[in-house]
């Protein structure tokens, strides 16, 4: 793919370079493809629903969320602001963006994409309705004043491309292994599509990237033993807002930064990848909305496979009679690299984002409840953090690395496969369990089917059946008006 050559006025005059090839290609893909998908269009609309449904899941369900969302000084609206779902807030997109991809994030149920970096393309929702919703409304009140007013059509797109920027790195460039967490790809994806949301020239949207490539970015430090903590919640929302501003600030005027990734002394690469260069390994399409991962079960994704397995398995123990811990001697874990490096912690769990984060953990209580693991079974409130039986089930696995598993993760596959053995204290040992493709991914039957199921599932509580069947049939519609969906989900009182 070829990117455009940006040379503004400023670098023709200042003898600035032009922007670095992939800086500029990432403005072309976003102002210039075409897409015509039809698997992409109608996935995006499921991934807009499910990302909705897990924001209003999180609302239902963590009061350690509705802490931190709602305008920076409580009590105050932005007129023709972002109406943030499942309130009655209306704020200024920059904090809208945070709070919504907050929600969306923060009980780790929303999609999933794997690669050598694993990340979650709809935490860019929150940059893109926010900006989406406000523009909406800012126009409708004085469309003399504003280019074309956003629609359904305008936030699928854009989210098809965020989905592709942020999974096309996630293919090859592992951040994780240099100290940076993956939400760095949100703030890069998320500026792209926002830059083409708010109309800015494609010289401004090659400077809002290319900040967003010079920023600081956050160390995964938060989502490692031993000290990971809520901050993996709201990271996304972090990312996100970040973008939006920085999107704000190129719209002001403000120049970019046209070698920030390959200045050999400053850039992104020296200083913050390890010299490494990045990859972008096909050319940008639509093939991550195509192949994303669903995430139906409540558990960090490179688990999953896992948690299915160990679901089959304790319905094989209690067909036998048998009781676990009490019948167990060791339970054997064949898996992918990345679920070895991510989520095999042994010792104490802290709390709910550590304990999420924990590959034992989860097949430990599924065996115990013989029911899928669900997000309540990680607070320190359920009935399993404290359950003594949980570490004697945990001290009893051990987890290798199968390299099969680890190749076809990384590779055309993206299987997410496990495998567990359980041996009994009398001798004998289970036949192994193995889930290549689990429930969510692409090619499996079920997925898309499910992935409504679960939307109608998490708006229940907050919605009538009459009202979900208006929210799913407005995001068919191409046509309406951003704020018109929006407007669908605003609840008169938030929730305490």
């Amino acid at each position: 793919m070829t990117g455009f050559n940006t040379t503004t006025q400023e670098q023709q005059h200042s003898g600035y370079p032009a922007y670095d090839e992939q800086i500029s290609q990432l403005v072309h893909y976003v102002y210039h493809n075409e897409l015509d998908s039809a698997l992409a269009l109608h996935r995006a609309r499921l991934a807009l629903l499910d990302a909705l449904g897990c924001a209003m899941e999180t609302l239902q369900q963590s009061s350690e969320c509705r802490a931190i969302i709602g305008p920076r000084i409580p009590g105050t609206d932005a007129p023709n602001g972002f109406k943030l779902p499942g309130t009655n807030y209306q704020m200024d997109p920059v904090k809208g963006a945070f709070d919504l991809s907050t929600l969306i994030r923060f009980l780790d149920h929303n999609d999933a994409y794997p690669g050598a970096e694993w990340g979650h393309p709809s935490d860019n929702l929150g940059a893109i309705l926010a900006v989406a919703d406000w523009l909406s409304r800012t126009r409708e009140s004085a469309p003399s004043n504003g280019g074309a007013q956003p629609t359904i059509r305008t936030v699928i797109i854009a989210l098809i491309k965020a989905y592709e920027i942020q999974g096309c790195y996630q293919m090859q460039n592992a951040f994780n292994k240099v100290g940076l967490d993956h939400t760095i790809l949100v703030k890069i994806a998320s500026t792209a599509v926002t830059a083409w949301l708010t109309g800015l020239t494609e010289a401004q949207a090659a400077a809002a990237i290319s900040h967003a490539w010079a920023d600081g970015h956050p160390l995964r430090i938060f989502r490692q033993s031993p000290n990971v903590g809520p901050r993996k919640g709201w990271a996304a929302g972090d990312a996100a807002m970040r973008a939006v501003h920085l999107c704000l600030l190129a719209k002001a005027g403000q120049p970019g930064i046209p070698t920030a990734l390959s200045d050999p002394d400053w850039g992104f690469l020296k200083t913050s990848f390890g010299g490494q260069p990045l990859r972008l390994p096909r050319p940008l399409g639509s093939l991550v909305m195509e192949t994303v991962f669903f995430k139906l079960i409540t558990a960090e994704g490179h688990g999953i496979s896992a948690v299915q397995a160990a679901l089959q398995l304790s319905k094989t123990l209690s067909e036998k009679g048998l009781d676990a811990p009490r019948d167990i001697s060791r339970i054997h874990v064949r898996t992918h690299e990345a679920a070895c490096r991510i989520i095999d912690k042994q010792g104490p769990l802290s709390n709910a984002a550590d304990r999420d984060h924990c590959m034992r953990y989860m097949i430990a209580v599924v065996l115990l409840k013989k029911a899928v693991i669900e997000a309540a079974d990680y607070s320190d409130s359920g009935p399993w953090a404290r359950d003594p039986r949980v570490e004697a089930l945990r001290s009893k696995i051990d987890i290798v690395e199968e390299k099969q598993f680890t190749a076809d993760y990384n590779g055309e596959k993206k299987s997410t496969a496990s495998g567990l053995t359980i041996s009994l204290v009398d001798g004998t040992t289970l036949d192994e369990v193995v889930v290549e493709y689990p429930i969510g991914h692409h090619l499996h039957q079920d997925t898309l089917a499910k992935v409504q199921a679960k939307f109608r599932e998490n708006m229940k509580g907050m919605f009538s059946q009459e009202e979900i069947d208006r929210i799913i049939q407005a995001v068919y519609d191409d046509k309406m008006p951003v704020h018109q969906l929006v407007d669908l989900l605003v609840r008169d009182t938030n929730i305490d």
